[in-house]
């Protein structure tokens, strides 16, 4: 059988072959990540909401489905017997029907009575660098209601974050700005709060990107464009190397696409 007919047949919710391969058709099942991996993937890379279907050591038919919830991550035993899943009160007796109930985003209850809301399913395909773990992927997850619809899609570029210290570029002082990028845009703020950019810097139009060691203060980097040079601090070394990293990757993707 093809690949595209055992898909068709996880569609219809018939099973003509194991349930464990039926799985691996799921972008959210994650077959050989530890509970470990997991919590540290969803709390770097996650969001609230995120969530992965993971096997489990409990037994040869358990799985957990780990979802992020703020600060933390709750893990949720999922059971197969045959085709039937049990989740909670509830059983599904196909994979569609345990695929179809996550596109209703269901909220689930912990030991603590906290309230989880699955939003959005953790990609186990995802396309970054190498530096991945230490920049934040922003899950996408198609809109739709029907389990067809839930895809779990992640950017195809990195993306990142924070604080920088800028120096101004007539009156050469230095201020802190929340920065980020997305796509090939490097945008930077007055602050996190705040909804317009200062400015947009393209880095179609950038020619390098290197620690710089010119300036009187620690951790700086320089981004050269043909009409100025950008220098930027971060507060610590580790940081400051990290935005070298995945700016220097984007460039590297630009200059392939050329």
């Amino acid at each position: 059988m093809s690949k595209s007919d055992t898909a068709s047949s996880v569609r219809r919710g018939t099973s003509t072959q194991d349930p464990e391969d039926e799985l691996e058709l799921l972008g959210w099942f994650h077959n050989g990540l530890s509970r470990h991996a997991t919590e540290a993937l969803l709390l770097s890379n996650g969001k609230d909401g995120s969530y992965l279907l993971r096997k489990s050591h409990e037994g040869p038919n358990c799985y957990a489905l780990s979802v992020r919830a703020k600060d933390s991550v709750k893990h949720f035993q999922v059971t197969r017997s045959g085709t039937t899943y049990t989740f909670g009160f509830n059983k599904f007796r196909s994979i569609k029907e345990f695929v179809s109930h996550f596109a209703n985003e269901p909220l689930l209850g912990s030991e603590t009575g906290t309230l989880v809301l699955l939003k959005c399913p953790y990609p186990r395909e995802v396309e970054e660098p190498s530096i991945y773990e230490s920049v934040h992927v922003h899950t996408v997850m198609q809109s739709g209601r029907t389990e067809n619809d839930l895809v779990a899609n992640a950017a195809s570029l990195g993306t990142k974050e924070g604080y920088l210290i800028k120096q101004g570029a007539i009156i050469k002082n230095w201020k802190t700005r929340w920065f980020t990028l997305n796509r090939n845009e490097l945008k930077y703020f007055k602050d996190k709060m705040c909804a317009e950019p200062i400015r947009t810097l393209d880095l179609m139009e950038c020619t390098g990107i290197q620690f710089d060691y010119s300036q009187e203060k620690v951790n700086c980097f320089c981004l050269v464009f043909p009409e100025r040079t950008f220098y930027l601090c971060g507060k610590t070394g580790v940081e400051a190397d990290e935005w070298i990293k995945i700016l220097r990757w984007k460039l590297s993707q630009i200059e392939k696409s050329r």
